[in-house]
């Protein structure tokens, strides 16, 4: 799953929960798709090798990898996302670092804070967000359906537990 429960460094006797999206392609796999698919475009070129054709088919091949390169590219950059729910004591604190480097942040008394869960009413099926403290925050909504229903239940003991 694409979040884990870890004790944290920085305050002791904390707990903290890292969520990220799920990336399924790792660097190593998009260099070896972008070259798998290199050659494969290169393919239908072997019958103009020493043909003026050629040169005119190469530029399209190359912009149509390119635009594969800086779709994929841009999709892995829009996934780097992180949050961190760390729960100390009588406090519950937020941390979300967005793609572009923003970070958001909500911090509440663990004792006010409740986790909801919106069956059908948020931007996805079994949205789960925390509330408290005058605010509602989104946590997990990039994880696929499962995975909310899971983060839900944990969250839920969690946050009352002492």
């Amino acid at each position: 799953m694409p979040y884990n429960w870890t004790t944290s460094e920085t305050r002791p006797g904390a707990q903290e929960l890292h969520l990220w999206p799920h990336q399924s392609l790792a660097p190593k796999g998009f260099a070896v798709f972008i070259a798998i698919t290199f050659a494969m475009l290169l393919v239908p070129l072997v019958p103009f090798l020493g043909s003026v054709v050629l040169w005119g088919i190469l530029p399209f091949i190359l912009l149509a990898l390119t635009g594969i390169w800086v779709a994929l590219k841009r999709s892995r950059q829009n996934a780097q996302i992180i949050e961190v729910l760390t729960l100390s004591g009588d406090r519950a604190h937020l941390v979300r670092r967005n793609p572009r480097g923003e970070v958001q942040e909500w911090d509440c008394n663990r004792y006010w804070a409740r986790t909801e869960m919106h069956v059908r009413d948020g931007p996805v099926p079994h949205y789960v967000t925390l509330s408290g403290n005058g605010r509602n925050v989104e946590i997990g909504a990039f994880l696929s359906e499962d995975e909310r229903l899971a983060l839900y239940d944990e969250l839920s003991r969690a946050l009352h537990r002492p």
